[in-house]
């Protein structure tokens, strides 16, 4: 049986892989310190050492296992609003965060990113905003003291 890419499993462990070797990479930025007293790149680096080992177990687990009667790893047909409404989300709370205030960019954010799903009205993603904004801004606000401001006005 040929052996194929098409796994979620491979992909999953590739990224995993990658991801920890950056983060491993990187990590050597600072300093590393002994395991006796370890410095602030010493979490970090154990943290991209262990993601490698993990990824690639899944890596290999995917490459072992054979793709069943018609498994496939992309639908049919991409959903490209949902890609681009939930790409836009985090844009959006850039954009309102600095113009606009915490409760603008929260608010923004979800329900951009709720217009994703296609079963989504345009009401429902409105009440989902203002609930997750509501808690989103009492948490960070008010009980984390987060020094964003609720709201500005400034171009």
């Amino acid at each position: 049986m040929p052996i194929t890419l098409r796994k979620k499993d491979f992909y999953a462990g590739l990224l995993m892989v990658l991801l920890g070797a950056g983060i491993g990479l990187n990590s050597t930025t600072y300093s590393l310190g002994t395991f006796a007293h370890m410095g602030p790149g010493m979490f970090p680096f154990m943290l991209g050492v262990m993601m490698v080992i993990v990824g690639a177990l899944i890596f290999v687990t995917g490459l072992a296992t054979p793709l069943e009667e018609g498994e496939r790893i992309l639908p049919a047909a991409m959903e490209w609003r949902g890609w681009a409404c939930i790409l836009a989300g985090p844009l959006m709370f850039v954009l309102f965060g600095v113009y606009f205030g915490m409760a603008a960019a929260t608010f923004m954010c979800v329900f951009v990113s709720a217009l994703g799903d296609r079963t989504a009205t345009v009401r429902g993603s409105a009440v989902l905003a203002a609930v997750v904004t509501v808690a989103g801004c009492l948490l960070f606000s008010y009980v984390l003291r987060v020094p964003f401001p609720l709201y500005r006005w400034g171009f």
